[in-house]
């Protein structure tokens, strides 16, 4: 992990990622912090049905300063449970 990328507030998300966001109006980490993760997923997957589930779980990483991969281990029934209220969740 780079240091630019933790101390610039966007640990965990890529380049596209970045791209994405900013393309919805997200285009600072006060802006990511401050915004809900799951909305901004569902703005993102509405443009881009592609994104991956693992977007959500960056989003959510990088707001907590945290590896996407522990949310995604240890918060993945929460992020599931709450896509399927929104109708996001896999089928």
């Amino acid at each position: 992990m780079h240091s630019d990328v933790v101390s610039a507030g966007w640990q965990g998300l890529g380049p596209r990622s970045r791209e994405q966001l900013a393309a919805i109006g997200i285009d600072t980490p006060d802006r990511l912090r401050s915004c809900d993760a799951f909305d901004a997923y569902a703005r993102i997957k509405a443009r881009w049905p592609g994104a991956s589930r693992n977007l959500v779980y960056a989003l959510l990483g990088a707001q907590e300063g945290r590896d996407w991969r522990d949310i995604a281990r240890e918060r993945r029934t929460e992020v599931l449970l709450r896509l399927d209220a929104m109708g996001l969740a896999p089928r």
